[in-house]
Formats: C-alpha cells, sequence, structure tokens
C-alpha cells in the first residue's frame, strides 16, 4: 500500500490499520456484497484514506474503553481519533464518504 510509494513504513502501517478500520465499518453497515469506494493518496503531510460507502447511518460510538481486554469490538472510532485526529465524514455521491488524514511524524 503506501509504502510502496516511498511512504515511512510507520505511516505506511497506520494508513493500512485505518483502512482496515473503515472496510470493516462498512462491511458491517452495508453487507457483504456492496460495492465500496476506497481512496489511498499519499501527500505532502502523510496520507489521505477515503472510504465511500452507501450506508446512511453514521458511525457512531461505542462506550468500550479502548484498554478493554474483555472488548471484542467496539475500538475502530478510538483508533481513528489516535491515528487521524480530525476525521470527518460528508455525503458522496455514493452515499457518505469517511476522510481520514494520518500526518507524517
Amino acid at each position: 500500500m503506501p509504502r510502496a510509494y516511498g511512504v515511512d513504513p510507520d505511516l505506511g502501517e497506520s494508513a493500512e490499520m485505518v483502512v482496515s478500520e473503515l472496510l470493516g465499518n462498512a462491511v458491517r453497515a452495508c453487507g457483504d456484497h456492496v460495492a465500496l469506494i476506497v481512496e489511498v493518496c499519499v501527500t505532502g503531510c502523510g496520507v489521505q484514506v477515503n472510504v465511500h460507502d452507501p450506508a446512511d447511518r453514521l458511525p457512531c460510538r461505542s462506550a468500550v474503553v479502548m484498554d478493554s481486554d474483555s472488548a471484542e469490538s467496539g475500538r475502530g472510532l478510538g483508533l481513528l481519533d489516535v491515528l487521524a485526529p480530525g476525521w470527518d465524514v460528508v455525503s458522496s455521491p455514493v452515499g457518505k464518504q469517511i476522510r481520514c488524514r494520518i500526518d507524517a511524524r
């Protein structure tokens, strides 16, 4: 993924985690057989990740504590807050787009 474009390995790993989390959420919200659009762009500041899906539902936070040993899910938006602070959701031609910028450190 971004590492193939000369991105720092830690930044590339963060981008991969963000993509994985967003895709997992989109599949849970939309189902297994729904087309999703994923954009990953290397910028001068880091990596931009955009995921489009047709679901009307906006992401909602779970009450799960990030360091809970017993939780099986519910940490995704907290992970986005850490890796891509300032991520947002906007309308897109296919439904909604979640936009995340992972800054180079």
